[in-house]
C-alpha cells in the first residue's frame, strides 16, 4: 500500500520536476546549494542548513496550486493592509551575507543585500547589481555596477564597496562557510597569508567598474565571484586587516542596498522590515515586512487565523496537504526540491573512520519506513548527495541503492572489529558502540526518524541516545565539531559543484570529512568548462561518494510555500526562493 501510493505521488508531481528542469539547460546551470555566489545561499555547495509561486494561470504547470475560495481570507489577515507577515523557522540573528549559518537568516539577509550577479528562476546567471564582461582567455571579469544602484541611505554603490567585501571574503581571520580562495584571484595567497595590504588582482577601474583577474580558468568563476555586496562606509568603520569584529559586530544592525531595511530584531519572536525609500529598482510594493517565528506546532494555526501570509516551514505530507486544502484560501507553491536531507557524521571521531561502519549504519537504518513516515509520499529516497533535478546527477544504474540490509550491516561491523557482547551492544577496544544523536526539536523528521533508527541500531548492537535540542543548537554543536550525528538538510544551487560540502577545505564541510580521490575530482571538476565533460567527472565522484558515505543519504523532497491568496507576485522555482521575491508581491483583498 505503501510503495502504490508513493508511486502515484510521484506521477502526479512528476510534471513540476520535469518542466523545471528543462529550463535550466541552456548552459552551466540546471540544478546542483552551492559553490556559488559566496555570502549568499549558493555559497559554499551544502552551506547552509535547514530544518527539514507566480500567481499566473502558467503557475500550474510548475507545481502552483491555487485558493479555491479566496473569500474565506481570515478577517486578521485582510486588516493588515501594508504588511506581510512570512512564518518560518526562528532565526539565529545572523544577518551578514559573509557570515550566516541558516536558510532563515539567509532569507532576511535576501531582502536586505544584493549581490553582483545570482541564479534566476531558470538557474542561469542573470545581473543582479552588475552586468560582466569576460576577457577571450576568461581570466578577467569585468563588473559594471548598475550606475542607479545606491545602498538604503542613498549612498552610491561603487567598486570600493566591492573591493571592501572582497576582503572581507579573503581576510586571515575570516571563518564564514564562504571560501574565495576557489577562484584562485591573483594575489590571493599574498594577502591572505602574507603581508599584502591589497589583492592584486582586484583593480578599481572607476566608481562603477571593478575588474578582477583570476590565475586559472574554472567553470565555477563568474559565480563564486558574485559576491553579496557589503558597503565600506558602514561596515569598514572599524575593520582592518585581520580583525574582522568591528565588521561581525554589525551582524545584528544590517545595512545594504536591497528593497527591504532592517527596523527591529526581537529574538525568538520576529525580524521586522520596512521597504527601502531609496531602492534604486521599482519600488517595493507593500511598506511593511515581517519574518515572524513559527514551528511545526504553530504554522498551520497562524496561517488559519490570519497571524501569518505565508509559512514556507510547513512539512510536505498529504495530512498537511489536505489540510491546507481544506483552509481554502491559500495558494501552495509545490516543487521538487533542490537539495536534500541528510544525517551528518563526525568524521574526526574514531569510531565513525572505518568506511565499513558509515556503510553498516546506513543499511542498517529502514530509510523508507523514515521518509515514509515522515512525508506519506512527498520525499524519495536518495543514495547520492545531489538533487535529481541537476545536469550532474549520476546514472543510477553506476550507484549502490541502500535498502534495508540489517544482516549486511551487521556482517560489515563485525568485519570492522565491533564485536556483539553478552549485553547485546557492540564493543571494540572497551569502547561501547554509543552514537548521540543531536536532534533538533520541533521537527517532523526527526519525530519519525529517532525511533525507527533506536529501534534499528539497537537491532544492530548499537545504543543511540538522543539529545532533544533547538535547531540553531544544533548547528551550533556541528560548527564546533561537537556532535556525533544529527539530521539536518541543504539546499542547493544550480551549478553542482560540491566543494564546499565535501572537499577537506570546503566551508561548509563541518564534519571533517576527507577524501584525497574525492578532492581531485572536485577540483578537476571546477577547472572543466565542458559540461558533458563535467558530468563525466562528477559520475566518477557520486560512485565514489555513494560508496564512502560521507552522510548518511535520506531524502529528496517537496518543497512547500504556502501563500494567503491576498498576496500575488511570487516568483518562485527550485532555484528562486521565495525570499528574493518579496519585494515585487501586492496586497490584494479578495
Amino acid at each position: 500500500m505503501k510503495k502504490k501510493f508513493f508511486t502515484t505521488i510521484v506521477c502526479l508531481l512528476l510534471v513540476s520536476a520535469l518542466f523545471i528542469s528543462a529550463c535550466g539547460k541552456s548552459k552551466d546551470d540546471a540544478a546542483g546549494d552551492d559553490t556559488a555566489t559566496p555570502g549568499t545561499e549558493q555559497t559554499d555547495q551544502g552551506s547552509t542548513e535547514q530544518t527539514g509561486g507566480d500567481n499566473d494561470s502558467a503557475g500550474d504547470d510548475t507545481g502552483f496550486l491555487k485558493a479555491s475560495d479566496p473569500s474565506l481570507i481570515p478577517a486578521a489577515a485582510k486588516a493588515r493592509t501594508d504588511t506581510i507577515i512570512v512564518g518560518m523557522q526562528n532565526t539565529s540573528g545572523i544577518f551578514n551575507p559573509a557570515f550566516y549559518d541558516t536558510s532563515y537568516d539567509r532569507y532576511v539577509n535576501d531582502t536586505i543585500f544584493e549581490p553582483l550577479n545570482q541564479y534566476g528562476k531558470d538557474a542561469t546567471l542573470e545581473p543582479g547589481l552588475a552586468t560582466w564582461e569576460i576577457s577571450e582567455d576568461g581570466l578577467t571579469y569585468t563588473f559594471h555596477i548598475d550606475p542607479k544602484a545606491t545602498f538604503s541611505d542613498g549612498t552610491p554603490v561603487t567598486a570600493e564597496d566591492v573591493e571592501f567585501t572582497f576582503k572581507v571574503f579573503l581576510d586571515p581571520t575570516y571563518d564564514g562557510r564562504a571560501d574565495l580562495t576557489v577562484p584562485r584571484i591573483v594575489g590571493t595567497d599574498a594577502y591572505k597569508n602574507g603581508d599584502a595590504d591589497s589583492i592584486e588582482g582586484i583593480k578599481i577601474i572607476d566608481d562603477k567598474t571593478i575588474q578582477i583577474t583570476v590565475e586559472e580558468v574554472r567553470a565555477t568563476t563568474l559565480a563564486d565571484l558574485g559576491v553579496y555586496v557589503l558597503s565600506k562606509n558602514y561596515y569598514g568603520k572599524n575593520f582592518k586587516k585581520g580583525d574582522l569584529s568591528g565588521v561581525k559586530a554589525l551582524n545584528d544592525k544590517p545595512f545594504g542596498s536591497g528593497p527591504y531595511v532592517f527596523k527591529e530584531y526581537i529574538p525568538g519572536q520576529e525580524v521586522r522590515l520596512e521597504a527601502n525609500p531609496n531602492y534604486w529598482k521599482e519600488p517595493v510594493k507593500v511598506k511593511n515586512l515581517v519574518f515572524k517565528a513559527t514551528t511545526d506546532e504553530t504554522n498551520m494555526q497562524m496561517l488559519q487565523t490570519g497571524e501569518t501570509d505565508f509559512e514556507e516551514g510547513i512539512s510536505v505530507n498529504k495530512d498537511n496537504m489536505d489540510a491546507l486544502e481544506a483552509m481554502g484560501f491559500v495558494d501552495r507553491s509545490l516543487l521538487l526540491n533542490n537539495g536534500y536531507g541528510y544525517i551528518a557524521i563526525n568524521h574526526k571521531l574514531p569510531k565513525f573512520q572505518d568506511k565499513r561502519v558509515r556503510q553498516a549504519l546506513i543499511y542498517g537504518l529502514n530509510r523508507e519506513d523514515v521518509v515514509f513516515a515522515y512525508s506519506q509520499g512527498f520525499a524519495n529516497v536518495i543514495d547520492v548527495p545531489q538533487s535529481k533535478l541537476s545536469w550532474a546527477y549520476p546514472d543510477e544504474s553506476k550507484i549502490t541503492h541502500y535498502t534495508y540490509d540489517p544482516e549486511k550491516a551487521k556482517q560489515l561491523l563485525d568485519e570492522a572489529g565491533w564485536k556483539l557482547e553478552s549485553d547485546g551492544y557492540r564493543y571494540k577496544d572497551g569502547e561501547k558502540f554509543t552514537i548521540q544523536f543531536s536532534a533538533s526539536t520541533p521537527n517532523p523528521v526527526n519525530d519519525a526518524l529517532v525511533p525507527i533508527m533506536k529501534e534499528n541500531y539497537k537491532e544492530l548492537g548499537i545504543e543511540v541516545v538522543a539529545e532533544q535540542l533547538e535547531f540553531g543548537a544544533v548547528v551550533e554543536k556541528r560548527n564546533q565539531g561537537k556532535h556525533e550525528m544529527a539530521f539536518l538538510a541543504v539546499g542547493l544551487d544550480a551549478d553542482p559543484d560540491p566543494y564546499g560540502l565535501f572537499h577537506t577545505n570546503g566551508g561548509s564541510n563541518k564534519d571533517g570529512y576527507s577524501n584525497p580521490e574525492v578532492d581531485k575530482l572536485i577540483e578537476q571538476g571546477q577547472k572543466e568548462l565542458d559540461q558533458n565533460k563535467r558530468k563525466e567527472i562528477y559520475n566518477q565522484l557520486y560512485q565514489i561518494l555513494n560508496d564512502d558515505i560521507p552522510v548518511i543519504f535520506m531524502y529528496q523532497r517537496y518543497n512547500l510555500n504556502v501563500i494567503n491568496a491576498r498576496l500575488q507576485g511570487f516568483d518562485i522555482s527550485p532555484y528562486k526562493y521565495f525570499s528574493r521575491s518579496l519585494h515585487q508581491v501586492e496586497i490584494v483583498n479578495q
